[in-house]
C-alpha cells in the first residue's frame, strides 16, 4: 500500500501526536495538537483520522465505545520512507545532495554534528 508514503502535512501532525501518545482518542489527539499550537477543530481531526484509517496510516480499535487510534507505522519507518521519496524526486537519489541541502537549510548544533559524524564513521566502517 503506497498511501502511507505521502501523508499530508495535517496527517503528519496527527501522526506526530500519536507517536508521542502511543495511542489516543480523537479528543486526546485534539488536545495534543492544541497544546502544540494548532487550531484544528475536533471534527476536522475526527474526519482526518477516518481518512487516515482508510489510507492505512492509522489503526483504529473500535472495540470500545470511544475509538482509540494508533499510528500504523513507526515514526522512523515513516521518516525513512518520506526521505527515500524526497531523495528520489528532488535529489536524483543523491544522499550527498540531500544532506548538503539539509545542512545548509538549517544550522546544525554541535551535538547534531557529533551525531552526524558518528553515523558517517559507522557507515564508513561498514562500507565494502
Amino acid at each position: 500500500m503506497a498511501s502511507h508514503l505521502n501523508p499530508t502535512a495535517a496527517e503528519l501532525a496527527i501522526l506526530r501526536a500519536l507517536w508521542t501518545l502511543k495511542t489516543g482518542t480523537v479528543r486526546q489527539v485534539h488536545e495534543a495538537l492544541t497544546a502544540a499550537g494548532s487550531d484544528v477543530g475536533y471534527t476536522t481531526i475526527l474526519k482526518l483520522l477516518q481518512i487516515m484509517t482508510e489510507k492505512g496510516l492509522v489503526v483504529r480499535d473500535d472495540s470500545r465505545r470511544t475509538h482509540v487510534y494508533q499510528a500504523a507505522f513507526a515514526q522512523e519507518q515513516t521518516q525513512r520512507r518520506l526521505v527515500a521519496d524526497l531523495l528520489k524526486k528532488a535529489f536524483d537519489n543523491s544522499a550527498q545532495k540531500l544532506v548538503m541541502q539539509a545542512l545548509s537549510a538549517k544550522k546544525a548544533s554541535k551535538a547534531e554534528l557529533r551525531e552526524i559524524r558518528k553515523l558517517i564513521d559507522q557507515m564508513e566502517k561498514e562500507a565494502p
